[in-house]
């Protein structure tokens, strides 16, 4: 499986934990999709009391992030730089530059559907920074931006996300303490409607009985408890939970090993309503007692 979180080598573990407002400095690097929503990540950031700086080209950034780190001033305290496809050739240079910063960013990148991206253009009547047809430009630049994508530490699907649930994705990774070694996010969907694009592990739930053919549960959702009892009560559905819970329990301290911060656990059924939604539930009840903090999310149980 193709992993969505940072992977460059780094000797500190105190990186891999997003910093607490208690540590010395935070510091974060905003990337990703033209029309993604960077430039109003941005905006987050400086509303909740970063240094923002957007565009600063690559070879400045060794020599901004030194100067930060060596001032007394608190507004260096917390910084967040933006940085995008405007770099051009440059961007080749993104990795070394990195590696060799003496202070460890955060990566967040912005993505989004290329339909959202297209249409987002078409609304603002805004031209791609690469100057070519939307379509054709965003295939160009996803290409570009590959290898940066597989840098990120989280990667933010803004396809179904306003800007208000933007704000408060971009608030919950900062309320993660030291003590919280991993954000873990648990989300049901349905098929019909696609897979979640930032998810690390999917997980299809289709196999067990479905709530959706009998006439009482048919319009309730998994959050309702006839149809959790429904669900969990065939014996083949407690059988997965336990398997696959424990495999999730399990495999989480080697994620963390290797510097992941986010682990967002997909389930996923034919609509997204009944069998997901239960397992998602259940997943986080579970990690909650192993005090992890989890996120849940039903993407399509209004659908």
């Amino acid at each position: 499986m193709k992993e969505r979180f940072s992977i460059y080598p780094l000797p500190s573990e105190a990186f891999y934990l997003l910093p607490d407002v208690n540590m010395e400095t935070q510091f974060f690097i905003i990337t990703g999709i033209s029309g993604a929503g960077k430039s109003q990540a941005i905006k987050c950031f400086e509303d909740l009391g970063f240094f923002c700086v957007d565009n600063l080209p690559l070879i400045l950034i060794e020599k901004f992030v030194s100067l930060s780190t060596a001032s007394k001033d608190n507004r260096f305290k917390k910084i967040a730089l933006g940085i995008d496809i405007r770099e051009g050739e440059n961007l080749t240079d993104f990795p070394r530059i990195i590696s060799n910063l003496a202070l460890r960013p955060r990566i967040l990148f912005f993505d989004a559907s290329d339909e959202t991206i297209i249409r987002r253009f078409s609304e603002t009547r805004r031209k791609h920074p690469l100057g070519k047809i939307v379509p054709e430009a965003v295939k160009t630049e996803r290409a570009i931006l590959s290898d940066i994508k597989e840098q990120a530490s989280k990667v933010i699907d803004t396809t179904d996300v306003n800007l208000q649930e933007l704000k408060e994705t971009i608030a919950g990774l900062l309320k993660i303490s030291q003590k919280t070694e991993m954000r873990i996010t648990a989300i049901s969907f349905g098929y019909k409607y696609g897979v979640p694009s930032d998810a690390d592990i999917v997980m299809d739930v289709r196999f067990l009985p479905n709530p959706f053919y009998v006439k009482d549960l048919k319009p309730r959702t998994g959050c309702e408890r006839k149809v959790k009892n429904y669900v969990m009560g065939f014996p083949e559905a407690k059988k997965f939970a336990k398997s696959f819970f424990g495999m999730i329990l399990s495999i989480i301290p080697k994620y963390i090993k290797e510097g992941k911060s986010y682990l967002t656990i997909a389930l996923g059924c034919t609509g997204g309503r009944h069998r997901s939604v239960v397992l998602a539930n259940e997943l986080k009840e579970y990690l909650s007692k192993k005090k992890f903090s989890v996120i849940l999310k039903h993407r399509d149980i209004d659908r």
